[in-house]
C-alpha cells in the first residue's frame, strides 16, 4: 500500500511514451482522502447555490458544502450570505428545515438562542445570567470565510487567503459566462439529489467521458434515440469519427482551461445547437423559433448560436460539472472515500415560455433524471469500479492515456482526465496549480 500522504506516487505519466496510469488506491486510501479535504476542497472556490432559490429577504436553503452545513440566506438588508449552521453556543444547527421563506430570525430548539437573517445573534434566554465578560455581538452566526455571487452563482471558500474568484475561474470563465448568457436564468423547483457507492474522482472522470456513451448507454443510443426519430442528427459520443475529422475530436474537441478546468468542447458559433435542440426542434419547434429569436435580439446571431450551443460538459474543478446539453448543474462532494453525495439542478431561462420549460424539463429528467437513460447505468458503472478496485494489490493500476498520441481520429480521448489529474497531483503535492494541464 502506498503512502497516502504522498501523492506523486499515485500517478505514472510518460509524454514521450503517451502513457498515463493512476494507482488505483488513490481511490480507496483514507489518507488519500483525509489529504484530498485539506489540500482540495478547504482551498477551493465551491459552488454551494443559486440565488433563485432564495429570492426574496427571508428566504434560505440549507446544504452542506464541503462536510459544513450552511444557511443561504437572503436577508433582511437584501443581501445573499453564506452562513455556517452551527450555534454558536453549544454548536447545534441552527437551521434544521431545508428550505424556507419569509423567515425573520433562526431560532436554536436546543437552548433557544436566535439569530437574525444577516447572521446576527438578538436573543437569549436567560442573559442576565452571564457575566459582563459575555460579548453578543461577537456571537453571531459564522459567515464562510470567502463568498463570491457570480451572476447568482453562490461560490464558498473556507481558505480566506484564497485567489479572488476571477483568478482561480482563469479560461473557465468564459466558457462558464457563455452557459449564464442563455437568459435570466433560474433553478427550476427541486433538486435531484442521490448517493453513489463510489469515489468522487470516477464522477469527475465520468461526467467529462464521451468514451463510454455508445456502450454503457446503448439503449438510449440504439433503442431511445432512433425511437424518437432523432437517429439522422444526433451521433453516439463514443462513436469513432468518420474520416477527415479534423483531430481535435480525436479529443472530443477537448480544451483545457487552466486551474483543472476542462470542457469537451468549446462554444462556437459554428456549432447550431446540441442534442437538447434536436429534440426541441423536431417535437417543440414554434417554442423553439421564439427563444431563438429572444436570444439573437440580445446577442446578434453568432453569439445567440454559441450560447444555446454551448460547450457540451465541462469541470469548474474540483467538483462541479455544468452539463451544456442539458442545462444541468452537478456537484457532489466525498463523506468516505468510497461514497459520495451528489446534487444535480436544472438552470432555465425565466424567458421560457411554459411549453418550451416543460420540454427543457421532459428532455432532463428523460436522460439525467432518477429514472432517466444515463444516470442508472453510470451509477451502475461507477459503482462497479469501486468494488472491483478490491483487487488493486493484484491490479494497481488504471489507464487513462488514450488519446495522448493519436496521429489521426480515433474516437474520444481522455485528455479531459489527465487534465483532472495533474491539478489533482499539484494541489495533493505542493498546494499549488499545476504548470501544465495538456499532454
Amino acid at each position: 500500500m502506498k503512502d497516502g500522504h504522498n501523492a506523486a506516487e499515485y500517478i505514472v505519466e510518460d509524454k514521450e511514451a503517451g502513457l498515463f496510469r493512476i494507482h488505483r488506491d488513490a481511490f480507496v486510501d483514507q489518507a488519500v482522502f483525509e489529504r484530498e479535504r485539506a489540500m482540495i476542497f478547504d482551498r477551493s472556490w465551491l459552488f454551494a447555490g443559486h440565488t433563485s432559490e432564495f429570492p426574496n429577504p427571508g428566504d434560505f436553503v440549507t446544504r452542506s458544502v464541503a462536510g459544513r452545513p450552511m444557511i443561504l440566506v437572503r436577508s433582511d438588508d437584501g443581501e445573499f450570505r453564506a452562513l455556517l449552521n452551527t450555534c454558536r453556543h453549544r454548536g447545534n444547527l441552527v437551521c434544521r428545515e431545508s428550505k424556507g421563506s419569509g423567515a425573520e430570525v433562526f431560532r436554536c430548539f436546543y437552548h433557544g438562542w436566535i439569530y437574525n437573517t444577516r447572521g446576527e445573534l438578538k436573543g437569549i434566554p436567560g442573559e442576565e445570567a452571564y457575566s459582563e465578560a459575555f460579548d453578543r455581538e461577537s456571537l453571531g452566526l459564522e459567515p464562510a470565510p470567502r463568498m463570491h455571487n457570480h451572476r447568482g452563482c453562490i461560490f464558498v471558500s473556507f481558505d480566506p487567503d484564497i485567489e479572488s474568484f476571477e483568478d482561480y475561474m482563469g479560461d473557465a470563465l468564459a466558457v462558464f459566462n457563455n452557459t449564464l448568457d442563455l437568459g435570466d436564468l433560474e433553478f427550476t423547483e427541486g433538486q435531484y439529489k442521490y448517493s453513489m457507492r463510489a469515489n468522487w474522482k470516477l464522477i469527475v472522470e465520468n461526467s467529462m467521458d464521451g468514451y463510454h456513451g455508445a456502450a454503457t448507454h446503448e439503449r438510449y443510443f440504439t433503442h431511445f434515440i432512433p425511437a424518437m426519430g432523432l437517429s439522422d442528427s444526433v451521433k453516439p459520443a463514443g462513436a469513432e469519427p468518420t474520416p477527415g475529422v479534423p483531430l481535435a475530436f480525436a479529443h472530443g474537441g477537448t480544451q483545457t482551461l487552466r486551474n483543472g478546468h476542462v470542457t469537451i468542447a468549446m462554444p462556437s458559433s459554428e456549432r447550431t445547437g446540441n442534442r437538447s435542440s434536436t429534440f426541441l426542434e423536431k417535437y417543440h419547434a414554434a417554442a423553439l423559433a421564439e427563444f431563438r429569436n429572444g436570444l439573437v435580439h440580445v446577442h446578434g446571431e453568432a453569439k445567440a448560436r454559441m450560447v444555446e450551443g454551448g460547450a457540451g460538459n465541462y469541470l469548474i474543478f474540483p467538483n462541479l460539472v455544468v452539463i451544456d446539453g442539458w442545462r444541468v448543474f452537478r456537484s457532489f462532494y466525498p463523506l468516505s472515500p468510497d461514497y459520495m453525495e451528489i446534487s444535480g439542478w436544472a438552470l432555465m431561462p425565466k424567458e421560457d415560455s411554459p411549453e418550451l420549460r416543460a420540454a427543457r424539463l421532459e428532455w432532463y429528467l428523460g436522460f439525467q433524471g432518477p429514472g432517466g437513460f444515463a444516470t442508472p447505468d453510470d451509477v451502475e458503472a461507477l459503482e462497479g469500479c469501486q468494488a472491483a478496485f478490491a483487487t488493486r494489490k493484484e491490479v494497481e493500476w488504471s489507464d487513462i492515456s488514450r488519446g495522448m498520441k493519436a496521429t489521426g481520429p480515433g474516437g474520444t480521448g481522455e485528455l479531459q482526465m489527465r487534465s483532472f489529474w495533474r491539478e489533482w497531483n499539484a494541489r495533493m503535492t505542493t498546494g499549488g496549480h499545476a504548470e501544465s494541464w495538456d499532454d
